[in-house]
């Protein structure tokens, strides 16, 4: 029996040192990107995959999006609905401002209210996860 509590303790440590916390405004926790690009739900179901080239793909591997250089995100169909500043500022496809992920880890509205927090996470995996794209 011991072996087997400790396998499962050793999992969940190993689990929560390799992934970061996606948190809502009032610090609940809606997911988890993990370092590989994988993106989980609150029940640690897989909803996603932000890949090493910049491909951004649901939980069945379809092709949702991509992540170019300079931060523009783009749709499946290659069109850009976006852009992550190295600021933190998040502009929308006709560069108005439509959010801001801090170095802090606190990702903002365009009105500079807080709306979630996704600490230790790439500026713009933050950005696809809150501001992007849907995941199933």
């Amino acid at each position: 029996m011991k072996p087997i509590l400790l396998f499962a303790l050793s999992l969940f440590i190993f689990q929560g040192v390799h992934s970061q916390t996606i948190q809502n405004s009032s610090y609940s926790t809606t997911g988890y990107v993990k370092a590989d690009g994988t993106i989980q739900n609150s029940s640690y179901s897989t909803v996603g995959y932000i890949k090493d080239d910049g491909r951004i793909q649901n939980s069945s591997y379809s092709t949702i999006g991509f992540i170019k250089d300079g931060g523009r995100i783009q749709n499946s169909s290659y069109s850009t609905v976006g852009y992550v500043k190295e600021s933190g500022t998040v502009q929308n496809s006709s560069y108005s401002t439509i959010g801001y992920v801090k170095e802090d880890g606190r990702v903002q509205n365009s009105s500079y209210s807080t709306i979630g927090y996704a600490k230790g996470i790439k500026k713009e995996w933050a950005a696809v996860v809150f501001f992007f794209f849907k995941f199933d």
